[in-house]
């Protein structure tokens, strides 16, 4: 099975466990300094709601900035099923000041965004204006380690070799991301926005690499796999060479 293949194949719950794990922690931690239970979260190129509607089960109010109406429309769909009121907006993440109050965000989610917006210092730059002083950014960006090594996986070993030259991170021309982070890149475009990085986290370190067919057949496979990520997730070296790269950061 290719790595594409793999990635399909393997659970939701599965790619994003470390990304829940650091985001239930660093919610409360802002719950616990504010006093509030309820926080005011802004997600970013949320698209149809993967966070917005599980975060807004835990009783957050929840905004979604997305530019496609179609996303929007399925979001407005989901949270209906879910019982719960996600507020939908269309918009680019580097229109968010003009979008929302200034200083009106505890945590805004910036989830594989920054790999397309046009200008990723200013769409930071967006972000930092909504949030409140001491709130929370939360960014998720494809690594070109990983796709280096997916590439070659797939037998495109000159386009591996692309991927690691190239100062974008991008294997060629045909390459759908515009570009992709290295963990030191992440971190200073967001001190250079204002923002203080707290630790990197690996996301998919092994998730992208085994085969579908083994958390199919072995019960209790996705389970060990997702204690297994959380394990690595911020390892010096395994870190490194994860699909996504997950980062939190204060104003």
């Amino acid at each position: 099975m290719g790595t594409e293949a793999t990635r399909q194949a393997t659970s939701p719950a599965v790619r994003t466990a470390v990304v829940w794990e650091a985001l239930r922690e660093a919610l409360a931690e802002r719950a616990a300094a504010t006093g509030r239970d309820r926080l005011g979260i802004v997600d970013a190129g949320g698209g149809t709601g993967g966070f917005a509607v599980p975060l807004a089960e835990l009783g957050h109010a929840v905004t979604v900035v997305d530019p496609s109406p179609d996303s929007l429309a399925a979001l407005e769909r989901r949270a209906a099923e879910a019982g719960v009121a996600v507020k939908g907006i269309q918009g680019d993440a580097a229109d968010l000041r003009d979008l929302l109050e200034p200083s009106s965000a505890d945590v805004v989610l910036c989830h594989s965004v920054l790999e397309y917006v046009e200008d990723p210092a200013s769409a930071l730059a967006a972000v930092a204006g909504v949030l409140m002083p001491g709130g929370l950014i939360s960014v998720l960006a494809a690594n070109p380690v990983a796709t280096a090594i997916h590439r070659s996986l797939t037998g495109h070993f000159d386009e591996a070799r692309q991927a690691l030259a190239d100062p974008s991170g991008r294997w060629g021309e045909q390459d759908p991301t515009p570009r992709r982070f290295g963990g030191e890149a992440l971190a200073a475009l967001l001190r250079q926005a204002g923002f203080t990085p707290r630790e990197l986290r690996g996301v998919r370190i092994f998730a992208d690499l085994v085969p579908g067919r083994l958390l199919d057949g072995e019960p209790g496979a996705a389970r060990a796999l997702i204690a297994l990520e959380q394990a690595a997730a911020d390892h010096p070296v395994l870190r490194d060479i994860a699909t996504q790269l997950h980062l939190l950061a204060h104003r």
